[in-house]
């Protein structure tokens, strides 16, 4: 590898979400502020958090152009 022309690596990086969730783990950044994550997404949580994912009522515009509930 050539000398000085890549980013310091930090193994020991944090990466911290909006829910508290804290994750260890090897990046360029000493520290990573995320809003969702693994713990807080509802793909797989299960869950429908209606002000996280629905921005601009996006859904219930869908829903009633297509006539669904």
């Amino acid at each position: 590898m050539k000398k000085g022309i890549h980013p310091k690596y930090y193994p020991d990086a944090v990466i911290k979400c909006a829910c508290g969730n804290v994750v260890v783990t090897g990046s360029t950044k000493k520290e990573i502020k995320v809003e969702v994550c693994s713990k807080c997404h509802p793909f797989y949580t299960g869950e429908y958090k209606r002000t996280l994912v629905d921005t601009g009522g996006r859904i219930e515009k869908f829903r009633k152009k297509y006539g669904l509930k």
